[in-house]
């Protein structure tokens, strides 16, 4: 690099720093409870890679040691579709979310191996991938945080902000790259030091942000006695369902696991497990049960619009709404209403 670099803000080791807050982040976000394992690992997969690419950059950028460029240059490929597949893992079926997964995955591999090959059109490849999962993402927020139906009751609105977060930072790291691709081809890369510090400052602010606030999430260890394996299911369903009967709790969009556990006086483990054992679905889809049914009466019983009943049963979208009406009743709202 030439010498009018030498004394720039690139003699700091930024890159290095994104390496260690990711690598912190990997580790944090690995204990955390999502409500999907899935979910949990691809996104501690997501920042061990921004932690890797980091590295790399640092090395080769930092220090002339270019031995790992290969790697470092695909690496970004992967961040899309790892990203991604961590929402939806919260939104699909077990069986639905593997047959995507696999394909998302398989596309990956092919383009690493195209870009392996072809080294030349990289960049490109890069951009179209990162565009592409950027709408994804984008598309599946726009359903709402209701459509992660196999998040964590509680953590779902939380997971739909940082689904347009994620695409935000990928935007920011596509015109990243755009902006360095574009410097090699008008200048040799002249300038691609500079771009790299000052582009590492953004990034470390927003992973520190990151990492000062998935602490909330991670999971606490319940200092309660462990429950027998024989504990009383059915008393604690009867209970729920009691409660959210009499009480109508179901109706608050914001109802927690942990909230209903408190009302119950059991551990949050417990609640969860007698209804995934007992109903064969997680508290999510149980809660959303009751919604459904007391919207299926609205339908019947009064004149009231499609979206002020969807508001009034506690649902948060449309779209969930459709979805959950129809896993329940195996028919749309308005043939509901006609007594179909």
């Amino acid at each position: 690099m030439g010498q009018a670099d030498s004394g720039n803000l690139v003699s700091l080791p930024l890159p290095f720093l994104t390496f260690l807050l990711c690598a912190a982040l990997a580790v944090v976000v690995w204990r955390l409870d999502t409500g999907v394992r899935a979910s949990r690992v691809f996104f501690a997969l997501l920042f061990a890679l921004f932690a890797l690419e980091a590295f790399l950059v640092g090395l080769r950028f930092g220090y002339g040691i270019d031995l790992f460029v290969g790697v470092q240059r695909v690496l970004p490929l992967l961040v899309g579709p790892v990203m991604y597949l961590g929402f939806l893992a919260l939104a699909e079926g077990p069986e639905r979310f593997r047959r995507l997964a696999r394909w998302h995955l398989a596309v990956a591999a092919g383009l690493v191996l195209l870009t392996l090959w072809r080294p030349v059109a990289v960049d490109w490849v890069i951009g179209a991938l990162f565009a592409f999962y950027i709408g994804a993402l984008v598309l599946l927020w726009r359903k709402g945080s209701d459509h992660l139906v196999h998040a964590r009751l509680g953590l779902s609105r939380g997971l739909s902000n940082w689904m347009l977060r994620g695409a935000g930072l990928m935007a920011f790291v596509l015109v990243m790259d755009v902006a360095i691709a574009a410097d090699f081809a008008l200048s040799g890369g002249r300038h691609v030091r500079t771009l790299i510090s000052w582009g590492s400052v953004p990034l470390i602010l927003l992973f520190g942000a990151v990492l000062f606030a998935l602490p909330r999430l991670v999971v606490e260890r319940p200092q309660v006695e462990a429950v027998p394996a024989e504990a009383p299911d059915d008393g604690v369903l009867r209970a729920a369902r009691e409660m959210l009967e009499e009480s109508e709790l179901y109706l608050d969009p914001d109802l927690t696991v942990q909230r209903l556990a408190r009302r119950l006086h059991v551990p949050e483990k417990t609640l969860s497990a007698a209804i995934n054992r007992g109903e064969g679905m997680n508290v999510s889809q149980y809660v959303n049960g009751f919604r459904v049914r007391h919207a299926a009466t609205l339908l019947r019983e009064t004149d009231a619009s499609v979206s002020e009943i969807v508001t009034r049963s506690g649902f948060l979208t449309r779209s969930n709404f459709y979805r959950e009406f129809q896993r329940v009743y195996g028919q749309t709202p308005a043939a509901w209403r006609k007594g179909g």
